[in-house]
This record gives C-alpha cells, sequence and structure tokens, in this order.
C-alpha cells in the first residue's frame, strides 16, 4: 500500500498550497482588517486628545502622562503586531519583492514627508523616528525571521523587549544613534517609536501569524466572516485596508478642527499655566508655597503684560522680567509660608 504523502502549507495572497500540489485556500480574513480600523479609531481619539492640550483646552500634558500615556503604547504595539502579522501573510510561501518594495516605498515616503512637515510645525520635538519611521525598518529585520523557528522569534522577541533595561549607554545619546532607542538621556520627540523596545511587537506578531497559518483557525474564522457582517465592521474593514491614508490625513483634520474651535471659542491659558506651574513647584516645595507662588507670578504677568507673550513663546523665562517676577514671588510666598506667631 503506498504510503499517503505528508502535507505542508505555505500562504501567499490568501493561499495555502501543500507540497502534493493540493491548495488549501486562506481567506482574506476581516477580523485582521477590523483589528487595524479599531487602532485607527484608538489613534485618532489619542491624538485628538494630544490636540486638546496642544490648544489649551486640556493640560498639555494629559496625553504624555498616565493612563493616556499607556494607551498611546498600547496603540503603537498593535499596530506593530498587526505589522509583523501581516508580513507573514503576504511572504509565507516566498518573499515577494515588488508588493514588498512598492509597500515599504509608500512607507518611506509617509514617514519622510512627516519629519519634513513636523520640522516646520515643532522644530525643538519634530518626529525623527516616530510609528512610520518603525514600521519600516521592522519590515525590513521581519524578513529575517520569517523562516526562523517560532521559538527562537519569541525568544528575540524578549531579549528586544528587556533591551532598553540593561543595554543603556551614554554612546547612544549622539543623535544619529536616537533610533536605536538605547539613549541614557531620551530625546524630546511628538511620537518616538525606537527600534528596542518596539520590534518585540512586530516579532510577537510573525509569531503569532506562523502558528495561526499551521492551525485550523482560518477556516473557522472564514466561516464567521461569510455570516452577514453589520455596517460598522464592514467600515472598521474598508479603514483597516486604507489604515496609511487615514494615518497622514486625520491629525491634519484633527488640528484644523480643533484650530477652527479655538477662534470661535478660545481655551482660557491661565488653567494651563497654573497646572503647569504647579506640577513644577510641587517637586521642590509644599502645596500651600506653590500655590501661593503660582497664584503671584500668574497675576504679575497678566499685569504686566507679559503672559501672553510668554504663553506663545515670544519670550522665556530667562528674560530678566520674568526672573524679577520669579524673585519677587518666591519672597512673597515664602513670606506666607512662614509660621505665625
Amino acid at each position: 500500500m503506498q504510503r499517503p504523502r505528508t502535507m505542508t502549507t505555505t500562504v501567499i495572497d490568501g493561499n495555502v498550497e501543500g507540497d502534493g500540489g493540493a491548495t488549501r485556500r486562506l481567506p482574506r480574513i476581516p477580523l485582521i482588517d477590523q483589528a487595524r480600523g479599531v487602532a485607527l479609531i484608538a489613534m485618532a481619539s489619542y491624538h485628538f486628545t494630544w490636540d486638546l492640550g496642544y490648544f489649551g483646552y486640556i493640560d498639555p500634558e494629559t496625553a504624555t502622562t498616565g493612563g493616556w500615556r499607556l494607551y498611546a503604547r498600547l496603540i503603537a504595539g498593535s499596530f506593530l503586531f498587526l505589522v509583523g502579522f501581516s508580513l507573514v501573510l503576504g511572504h509565507q510561501r516566498g518573499f515577494r519583492p515588488k508588493p514588498y518594495f512598492m509597500r515599504l516605498g509608500r512607507i518611506v515616503l509617509a514617514a519622510a514627508a512627516i519629519t519634513v512637515a513636523t520640522w516646520f510645525a515643532f522644530p525643538q520635538t519634530f518626529i525623527f523616528f516616530g510609528i512610520l519611521h518603525a514600521i519600516a525598518a521592522a519590515s525590513l529585520i521581519g524578513l529575517l525571521f520569517l523562516r526562523l523557528p517560532v521559538a527562537v522569534t519569541l525568544l528575540a522577541a524578549a531579549a528586544v523587549a528587556i533591551a532598553p533595561l540593561y543595554l543603556r549607554a551614554p554612546v547612544f545619546d549622539h543623535p544619529a544613534l536616537w533610533w536605536v532607542g538605547l539613549s541614557v538621556t531620551p530625546p524630546r520627540s511628538n511620537d518616538y517609536v525606537p527600534l528596542l523596545p518596539w520590534l518585540a511587537p512586530v516579532l510577537l506578531g510573525i509569531a503569532a501569524a506562523r502558528l495561526f497559518v499551521a492551525s485550523a483557525l482560518p477556516e473557522r474564522l472564514d466561516g464567521c466572516g461569510n455570516a452577514s457582517r453589520s455596517r460598522w465592521k464592514t467600515l472598521l474593514e474598508q479603514a483597516g485596508r486604507h489604515s496609511l491614508a487615514i494615518y497622514l490625513i486625520h491629525q491634519p483634520m484633527l488640528i484644523a478642527l480643533v484650530y477652527g474651535a479655538s477662534l470661535v471659542m478660545p481655551a482660557d491659558p491661565t488653567v494651563g499655566y497654573t497646572k503647569s506651574c504647579m506640577r513644577a513647584c510641587i517637586n521642590e516645595r509644599d502645596a500651600g508655597f506653590c500655590h501661593s507662588f503660582c497664584g503671584c507670578t500668574l497675576d504679575r504677568l497678566t499685569g504686566e503684560n507679559l503672559f501672553a507673550d510668554l504663553n506663545r513663546g515670544a519670550i522665556d523665562i530667562t528674560d530678566q522680567r520674568i526672573a524679577t517676577i520669579s524673585s519677587q514671588c518666591t519672597a512673597a510666598a515664602d513670606a506666607r509660608s512662614e509660621p505665625q506667631e
């Protein structure tokens, strides 16, 4: 009796082919596009919060601290995980240079455009290595792991994730090496996603996709996808398929929206100043002193018509007038905080 042949599977463009010539159809998985669509919505909500802070409607540091900071990292991690997952689905049978380099070229051009645009808009915190830069770099490195055992990829992901905890060194403080992610002093940027540790979710996505393709999950998810889907799921899929275009246009649109609102109903700039002053002061002095000092400086800056110029960056804290107000308010706050006999 002839021994049956063992079929191994590989995937390309939704098809899984066996070495015996039989073909296992691997459908497009709507859930992947939907997940990317959800990540886009989360990203837009985070950027909207950042915009509100930038225009003074909420505390400017809201989007970069506490739960919002964790939220931003989860969003970035989800995008990078899907990059690794998609890389496997696109090149499981073999490397396809034309679609790969076309996609990579679009991402590189988009990343360069963001760098140039933010250089002019925010020169002190421009985006030199943000999420798109990280996706481009990880797409190149990820090719090395497409044929390696899943266990090796998982070990590499763990090593990458903990690398910043042990490998930081002053040599990486040079601007030419900021993209690595091992600087002792992290650089300032409105979107900083260095290779370490952010290559880790890409590698996890690669490992997960390898296991996914080898399982029966694609057919099960296909059955779910053939059922009638609600309109919002269809919209999520469409958004997920055009994620790069949405990424590029959503933030300019949100900024324009908030800017337009600021022309009609400007935010109160004194609220942001007081919160920022209190946050800086409370690390060195007690709350009573800080309330007195911040209230004093705000009153004097406003009274001498310096607040507007300071708030928009026309003058800075090194200005002699600002230094004089700070010194006078420090003395006044000290006097008020002294115990009364």
